[in-house]
């Protein structure tokens, strides 16, 4: 890969190992290729997981974070490491949902992100978090996120 929109990326086509926490999760960004014209990017994460910050038992979620880029995407395997940096990262559902969503919107200044936290049951009852920033550019497409509510998921 040549070109400056690719100078910084330290981690793709690297052996690149786990961060220890979110913070220290490192998150990369490349030129978005189509700024001609908007359009929506989804990613889904079936298999997020983190801990409880009272019990130390491990939560699970389904993610998706639906964005319509302007200047940058997110680069994959960065994201990848960074949500998998939550595993040992004691937070509530409502702060790794949240915290999630507004790094990545700082990160790449769309004109919109959400991300959908479809949480598993924590003493019998499911959470789900919703958080969103920005507007979604006219005439975009903006699927519904399809994750139904809890039902043994």
């Amino acid at each position: 890969m040549a070109g400056p929109e690719y100078e910084k990326l330290d981690q793709l086509g690297q052996k690149t190992p786990l961060p220890a926490s979110p913070e220290e999760a490192v998150l990369e960004r490349v030129a978005n290729p189509h700024t001609d014209n908007p359009y929506l990017t989804r990613f889904a994460c079936p298999e997020f997981t983190s801990l409880c910050p009272v019990t130390g038992q491990p939560d699970f979620a389904h993610l998706v974070i639906d964005y319509a880029p302007k200047d940058w995407i997110v680069e994959s395997k960065s994201l990848k490491l960074y949500l998998a940096s939550f595993r040992n990262h004691g937070a509530f559902h409502e702060a790794c949902t949240t915290m999630i969503g507004a790094r990545l919107f700082d990160l790449l200044e769309p004109y919109f992100l959400r991300i959908g936290g479809y949480w598993y049951p924590r003493g019998g009852i499911p959470i789900d978090v919703f958080w969103q920033k920005g507007d979604p550019p006219q005439g975009l497409w903006l699927p519904d996120q399809s994750v139904p509510p809890y039902r043994g998921r």
